[in-house]
Formats: structure tokens, C-alpha cells, sequence
């Protein structure tokens, strides 16, 4: 029989989405695959009550349907303070993981080089491999997760095509200051780089820090790829809206590729969620609100737990350092959490291109009385590790 394909074999299946079948089969509380046990806003979902009976139930225009990328782009043109033409300017995606594979195809040859921050999520490997391209890692070095110059501008000495740029990031909760994301800015045009970003957190960021989109800098939007969805901001991470907006050539681009990935995104699903797009800011307002409300709680728990951690921010994550257990593996050690803890997490050697195996990462987006429960099951780790020890693995 004939071999398959030698991409297929220098990636593994996602770990978080494999995480969460983990926490299916023991009954845990999922706060590995991030997305929220709680409904979209109610004006969204009376809309999609209502689409589902009128329509549209055919294909829509293949990068998006015209009433759809009108009101989206009006939205990012309001928070990104840039005029974003909805013909010219902007792809409409099935989800932001398309976005960005979509992205990494109309910018990457074969052998290409981009920069990867690590930690980076996990996509971002597989893209690269699927795209041809040879990622250069540049380390995000905690407890702040912040870069080297020296090293970025090393890596930006060896040519790449493109740097990716997930802020906020995804999963050390991390915001990029301006002052960071101008030294990206200045090597991008010094080299001669596209910047490709994940932006799906952009209004989940927490006082004193602020998001501040890189297409805005002085020069990039040019440059720069800004991929997003709808899924975080609205709590509808199962409707697989996304988006890509970039300047009209790379925009053409990315719309053939597109075309020949999905063809495009769920016509009625689009036009519901016309509703969403037109909120009022204070929607965005309650939206941060209620986030810093569930981190604050959530740790605190880890608190009452006496587990370390960074505090996160932005997004909806935070990375727990598990040193203490000397588990060897945090893959065996997020499996045996699930079933002895009922509390299931992503194990953070995932993430990150350096051998990583004392992190493991949390998400919040959950009810409070989810996460309270969650923080009842994590203070007792400590007793459960000593009455059922998991069996020593090397990493």
C-alpha cells in the first residue's frame, strides 16, 4: 500500500480538542478547549431563530455575504480606526483557524521562513507544515512573556517571509505594549516581512493594558494580515465565522485560496449574525466586564488551591506552573487531573517549541458557579496526588 502524505506525519491531532474527549470520558469539568458553557447575547440568538426560518438557505458570495461584510466592516473600522472597504478589504472565513491557514497560503512558498513566538498555539505549527513553510521560534520568556530583541532581530536576519503575531496571545494571556509591537513593526518593514495576526481576544483585555491592533500602526496596515472571528466576542465558537482583512492584493489572495478551502461560510449563520456586529459599545463594555469577573474569581480559587500561575492580560487563559508535583509528563499528569481531580486542562508542552513540561493551561470562559466548583475540585490536588499517584513518566 502507498504511504500518506510526509506533512501528515510531522503534526499530531490537537491536543485541546483531544483534551477535551479526556474530560468527556471521566466526567470532568472541561477548562481545556476554550469556549463558554454560557449562551450568545439574546438579540443574536433571536435573530438566528428568526433567519432560520426566512433564510438564507443557499450558498452566499464566496468571501462573504455582502449585507454581512458591510456591517463587519463597519465594526472593525469603528475599533481599528482604519476605513476597511468591505469589497476590497476583507475575507469571511470559516472561523479564525481558517482565516489564519488561509492567511499562511497566499503569503508562504514552499520553504519559506516565518516567525513563530513560542509559546504560539498549536495551529500555528501545523500551518506552517501545511503550508511548506520553515518556522523560525523566537522565545517568549516568562514570567511576562516577553521578547528578546536581540534574538527577533536574528530571526528577522534570516529572511522570513512573514512574522505571526497572536495578541492577545494565546496561551500566556499576554498584551503586546506599543513600544513591543513598533520593534516588530520596525524589523517587518526593514525586512521586507508581512506580519500575519490572531486578534480573535481583541476585546477581551484587561485594565491597565490595551489592545492595540498592528494594521493600525504607521505603515503596517499595508503589510499586515489581520485574522479574527466572531467566535470569542460573541460566544459562538460552534458558528465557525472568521475573518481576514489585509490590503486589496493580499485580500485577492487570500479570497482564491479560500475558495478552494471551504468555498465559504454558513450563509444563514452569516446573516444572523448581522445582529451581533451592530451591538452598542456597551455591549463590548459588559462583554470585559464579565471576563475580568470570572478571572478575578477563577483566581482566586487558584489561590485558595495554592498553585502559581501568571496572571493573565488578556484573553481567557492562564498558565499554572505544576513544578511542585514532579510529574516528568504534563501530558499523563492533565489525563490523571481529569480523572482524579474532575478538572480537565491542556498540557502547556503544546505550546511552546522548548522542551515545556511543569505549565499547564486553564481557561475561564465559564459560568462562575462552573468555575467555583472547579476551584472546590483543584484545593484538594494535593491529597488526591498522595492517594493516587500517577505512575512516574519520563518527558
Amino acid at each position: 500500500m502507498p504511504r500518506r502524505s510526509e506533512r501528515t506525519e510531522r503534526f499530531t491531532e490537537s491536543v485541546i480538542r483531544r483534551m477535551t474527549r479526556v474530560a468527556d470520558l471521566h466526567g470532568a469539568i472541561n477548562l481545556s478547549q476554550g469556549f463558554p458553557d454560557f449562551d450568545p447575547p439574546p438579540e443574536l440568538l433571536r435573530s438566528l431563530r428568526n433567519i432560520a426560518l426566512s433564510g438564507p438557505h443557499q450558498y452566499a458570495v464566496t468571501w462573504g455575504a455582502p449585507n454581512f461584510r458591510q456591517a463587519l466592516a463597519g465594526k472593525i473600522s469603528r475599533f481599528m480606526c482604519l476605513p476597511i472597504d468591505k469589497d476590497e478589504n476583507l475575507v469571511v472565513t470559516c472561523g479564525s483557524t481558517e482565516a489564519m491557514m488561509a492567511a499562511m497560503l497566499a503569503v508562504c512558498n514552499p520553504m519559506d521562513k516565518v516567525v513563530v513566538f513560542s509559546p504560539f498555539y498549536e495551529n500555528y505549527g501545523a500551518d506552517a507544515i501545511l503550508s511548506g513553510a520553515q518556522p523560525i521560534y523566537v522565545e517568549l520568556r516568562p514570567p511576562r512573556f516577553t521578547f528578546d530583541r536581540d534574538e527577533l532581530r536574528k530571526a528577522f536576519e534570516q529572511k522570513p517571509k512573514a512574522v505571526i503575531l497572536c495578541n492577545p496571545s494565546n496561551p500566556s494571556g499576554r498584551v503586546f505594549t506599543r513600544d513591543e509591537l513598533e520593534e516588530i513593526a520596525r524589523l517587518a518593514r526593514e525586512f521586507d516581512a508581512f506580519v500575519i495576526t490572531d486578534e480573535v481576544y481583541e476585546h477581551i483585555v484587561y485594565e491597565p493594558h490595551r489592545h492595540i491592533y498592528f494594521a493600525s500602526l504607521p505603515g503596517m496596515f499595508e503589510r499586515t494580515l489581520s485574522c479574527s472571528s466572531l467566535s470569542k466576542t460573541y460566544s459562538i465558537t460552534g458558528w465557525r465565522l472568521g475573518y481576514v482583512v489585509a490590503p486589496p492584493e493580499m485580500a485577492d489572495a487570500v479570497k482564491k485560496v479560500h475558495d478552494f478551502l471551504t468555498v465559504g461560510a454558513a450563509a444563514p449563520l452569516q446573516e444572523a449574525a448581522i445582529t451581533a456586529l451592530e451591538l452598542p459599545d456597551a455591549y463590548y463594555r459588559s462583554l470585559l466586564e464579565g471576563y475580568r469577573e470570572k478571572r478575578d474569581v477563577f483566581l482566586k480559587a487558584l489561590d485558595r488551591a495554592g498553585l502559581l500561575y501568571t496572571t493573565p492580560e488578556g484573553a481567557y487563559y492562564v498558565l499554572v506552573d505544576i513544578s511542585e508535583f514532579n510529574a516528568g509528563n504534563d501530558v499523563s499528569f492533565c489525563e490523571w487531573m481529569a480523572e482524579h481531580v474532575g478538572v480537565a486542562a491542556v498540557p502547556g508542552s503544546s505550546f511552546f517549541h522548548e522542551p515545556t513540561h511543569h505549565l499547564i493551561r486553564f481557561h475561564f470562559a465559564k459560568r462562575r458557579e462552573t468555575l467555583e466548583e472547579a476551584g472546590k475540585r483543584l484545593i484538594g490536588i494535593r491529597e488526591l496526588w498522595k492517594r493516587h499517584p500517577m505512575p512516574a513518566v519520563d518527558s
